[in-house]
């Protein structure tokens, strides 16, 4: 089986609730990350996926997401 990278991602909001956000690593290495800020979030619409879905079939699903995301942004 071939491994998949994946990245989560905690917010936690003010008021106590929180999420985790599953998907591609942003960062490959931790010398990138030291020179590196976030100058924008986005956040998709939310999805309804089948419980029995795999984990490459959610992996598409966010890499469609991230290439829409960039595809719109000029």
């Amino acid at each position: 089986m071939k491994p998949i990278p994946l990245q989560l991602i905690t917010v936690k909001l003010d008021n106590g609730d929180h999420g985790v956000f599953v998907g591609s690593p942003l960062i490959a290495n931790k010398n990138a990350m030291q020179s590196s800020q976030v100058s924008e979030i986005w956040f998709s619409d939310i999805r309804d996926l089948p419980d029995q879905m795999k984990l490459d079939e959610l992996m598409t699903i966010v890499h469609d997401q991230i290439c829409q995301c960039k595809d719109s942004v000029h």
